[in-house]
């Protein structure tokens, strides 16, 4: 299989933040959160993330790693994603499979997610993956 594109909505349901430092500059913290997907990608995940919030208190970079368990179009699983997000200066957040994450029906899958943020607040996702050919 190669190729595929999977879009749905996804929800946070939790957010649990921490500040770890808060000097001058800009804000540390460290954020749990959860989401759950609904979609051809049908499950919940947690998120462990890092950001860095500038002077003004507003979000100026994080990175995090997600872990995603459910179905990818009827495929049993899970996997873990990769999020970077460099800045406010017109970088593009980036989320990617991290390659050997796969489990179950999903071993082998490599890809990379698009998010959107609606005006409302609504969440949508584009999921653009390969499946190795352990998954065939």
């Amino acid at each position: 299989m190669s190729g595929h594109e999977a879009r749905g909505a996804f929800r946070v349901d939790g957010w649990e933040p921490e500040v770890l430092d808060e000097r001058p500059g800009a804000a540390l913290a460290k954020v749990r959160l959860t989401k759950t997907f609904d979609g051809p990608l049908a499950g919940t995940s947690e998120v462990h993330m890092l950001s860095a919030a500038d002077g003004a208190g507003q979000p100026a970079a994080y990175v995090a790693f997600e872990r995603f368990i459910g179905a990818l179009d009827g495929r049993k699983g899970s996997f873990v994603l990769q999020h970077c997000a460099p800045g406010s200066r017109g970088e593009r957040l980036v989320v990617r499979v991290v390659p050997g994450t796969g489990t179950e029906e999903l071993t082998g899958i490599t890809g990379s997610l698009d998010i959107r943020i609606d005006d409302a607040g609504g969440h949508t996702y584009v999921l653009a993956y390969d499946l190795g050919p352990a998954a065939d």
